[in-house]
């Protein structure tokens, strides 16, 4: 594991953040989590704009400017030299006094990590995951806006902890009306007649960077897809169902609260829908990645 912090690439042993930094003591902060495929930074620009506009949105002036981080972000992924690996991005408040106040922190601090990360294996990505329906509900835009990556996940965090203590793989996370949000940290697709639907961003879920690359590689391969409100009657219903996420990738659903998800015994990875956009995913990551 390699960490640009403090103007320099070292070791994760040697990365020092201060105790009183408003990211640690009260989550106050933004991150973004990017895969590197093939020694490319994957769609790097478009993880850098959220970033900023995370940023932006809860008033977090960055230290350097876009291209300043994708210096950052190049020279970890250099230093750490793998041809497949995870980015953690991280901006925070800074160092300030014993209390909320943001205003008490003058100097934002920016690290960037690089480390292999395996959330699931490859027998589970073809036999797919059991979801399990939490009791952990979304928040609403209103209350924390989820399209805003920031340091406070602590109800992603106890969703995700739910799900593992009631024997589940991952969350199912809905929202106060009871449609689907997301999964604890990754979206929701389902495929029901050949075409694919996952959550609005209204519902509650992150705008995914490997979502809408999901909904291209779809397009360019006559799939319609669509976003859509989704009950979990629609995933106990749908003919396939995956999740999507930056650390998780493209994982099937094999079950729902022990129920399975799906009309045959064809294995989840290897269901039609599943299985063409898995298999045109390697050939998306390769056009719209930035060397390093």
């Amino acid at each position: 594991m390699k960490v640009w912090i403090d103007g320099r690439v070292v070791d994760a042993s040697e990365a020092t953040v201060p105790v009183t930094d408003h990211g640690l003591l009260y989550g106050d902060g933004v991150f973004e989590g990017i895969r590197i495929y093939g020694r490319q930074v994957f769609r790097l620009l478009d993880h850098l704009r959220r970033f900023a506009s995370g940023a932006r949105a809860i008033g977090l002036a960055l230290p350097v400017d876009l291209q300043g981080v994708e210096k950052i972000v190049l020279e970890t992924a250099r230093a750490f030299g793998q041809d497949e690996a995870y980015l953690r991005l991280v901006a925070t408040r800074g160092v300030g006094g014993l209390g909320v106040d943001p205003t008490t922190c003058h100097e934002p601090r920016l690290f960037c990590i690089a480390a292999t990360i395996d959330i699931f294996s490859a027998e589970q990505l073809r036999a797919g995951i059991a979801l399990a329906t939490v009791s952990v509900r979304r928040p609403a835009l209103d209350a924390l806006d989820p399209r805003v990556k920031s340091l406070n996940y602590l109800n992603n965090a106890l969703a995700k902890r739910e799900a593992k203590l009631r024997g589940a793989d991952e969350a199912l996370v809905l929202n106060a009306a009871g449609r689907i949000a997301e999964a604890s940290v990754a979206n929701v697709f389902v495929a029901r007649g050949g075409e694919l639907v996952t959550p609005p961003t209204t519902d509650g879920s992150l705008d995914g960077i490997t979502r809408d690359s999901v909904m291209q590689i779809a397009a360019s391969l006559g799939v319609r897809a669509t976003a859509e409100s989704l009950s979990r009657l629609d995933l106990l219903r749908a003919d396939e169902a995956f999740l999507t996420g930056s650390g998780a990738r493209i994982v099937p659903v094999a079950s729902l609260d022990g129920q399975p998800v799906g009309w045959d015994d064809t294995a989840p990875g290897d269901r039609p829908v599943t299985r063409r956009i898995v298999e045109a995913f390697p050939a998306f990551t390769r056009a719209n990645g930035t060397p390093f």
